[in-house]
């Protein structure tokens, strides 16, 4: 019987722990190492939504990108981290979380993200972290056309962005919080950046650098990397039931 341990072992290779940036928080992070596994859900946060999902799917086993808590103290309902670690023990679901690691692993966030945009991965963006790519697509594409092909690939209900004035073909990408990269995109001669969380100030960076710059969303730009996770799991192991979660959908909306 294939065992939490055995799951975590699969995916420590896939994606190796050792390649965490110095804050993070990821692994095992709630349950037994040796308790079988039948049945895991994959998400890529862990909130009460997919807590209850796993549990109507008698699910034993979370796994997730984005970690449940990094510097927890206490394990009480005060905490959002706290509720959620305790609702997790109270129905006996055990919780791996790959986060950093995982956005700088082969076949990770970041290529993922490449790839369902279209691009070929070229190279590293941030070469200290393995994270973020830069990357070309087969052709040029205007970038009115590129920006409702990425609001569709990535089921993003709604783009932040500014427009250089300049068609996609050489792109780099940062799944999740990548503003602080903009100026290695431009140094990289990209004409388009995709990533999220960008601040005021890198937007206006991105004007005077002369680079297209979209802001897609921080799960979006991230929950392509769900798919992966549930290949990765059915592929080693055929005799788990392996299910992505239907219920986790992009929190922000815009009016």
């Amino acid at each position: 019987m294939t065992t939490v341990g055995d799951v975590f072992e699969l995916l420590n290779e896939k994606a190796p722990v050792a390649g965490k940036m110095e804050f993070d928080n990821v692994g095992l992070l709630v349950g037994h190492s040796d308790r079988p596994v039948a049945c895991i859900l994959t998400a890529l946060d862990i909130t009460d939504e997919v807590i209850e999902e796993a549990a109507e799917l008698d699910a034993e086993l979370i796994v997730s990108h984005h970690p449940l808590f990094f510097e927890l103290k206490t394990v009480t309902d005060d905490t959002m981290e706290g509720h959620l670690a305790l609702s997790l023990a109270e129905k006996n679901i055990s919780a791996i979380c790959m986060h950093t690691n995982l956005d700088a692993a082969q076949g990770g966030v970041n290529d993922a993200l490449m790839a369902a945009l279209g691009g070929k991965v070229e190279a590293i963006l941030e070469p200290d972290t393995a994270i973020g790519r830069i990357g070309e697509l087969p052709k040029e594409v205007p970038f009115s056309e590129f920006l409702p092909f990425v609001k569709k690939t990535l089921a993003s209900n709604g783009l932040r962005y500014h427009d250089a004035g300049k068609p996609v073909k050489r792109l780099a990408v940062c799944g999740g919080s990548g503003g602080g990269d903009i100026v290695l995109a431009a140094a990289a001669g990209c004409d388009t950046y995709v990533t999220a969380d960008v601040k005021y100030h890198q937007f206006l960076e991105a004007k005077h650098l002369g680079l297209n710059l979209i802001d897609a969303d921080h799960f979006c730009t991230e929950n392509v990397v769900v798919p992966v996770l549930h290949k990765w799991l059915t592929g080693a192991f055929p005799e788990i039931d392996v299910r992505v979660s239907q219920v986790h959908k992009q929190t922000v909306q815009f009016i």
